[in-house]
């Protein structure tokens, strides 16, 4: 799959990892982004360009709260934390993608 490939699929799924990733308590957007490259063994790179629009978009939704701090580098940074609308959206998220990657599998993996 090439890494094309790859921000397509990115794009649709970008905001439930967003969700997932502050589910664990509150980031800056670089830590988001290199929190969900690790975890995926950097099967997926979450570029600047796509990651704070998505955090702009989520915060306008009241997804996702946010002030301002003081990063690990000594830096001022945006923090974000899930609101309880978030964390609702999360729970519906992650349900509805494990269903659709259950039936892919299905189709792509028969028996």
């Amino acid at each position: 799959m090439t890494t094309r490939d790859r921000q397509k699929l990115l794009h649709g799924a970008l905001e439930t990892l967003i969700l997932k990733t502050l589910s664990l308590g509150p980031r800056h957007g670089y830590s988001i982004a290199r929190w969900i490259e690790e975890r995926t063994g950097n099967a997926i790179s979450v570029e600047e360009g796509s990651l704070y629009p998505a955090l702009y978009r989520m915060e306008k939704k009241g997804l996702l709260s946010a002030r301002w701090g003081v990063s690990e580098l000594d830096r001022r940074a945006k923090f974000y934390s899930l609101t309880e609308r978030g964390r609702e959206r999360l729970a519906s998220e992650t349900e509805e993608w494990v269903r659709f990657s259950e039936a892919v599998t299905s189709v792509l993996r028969p028996g």
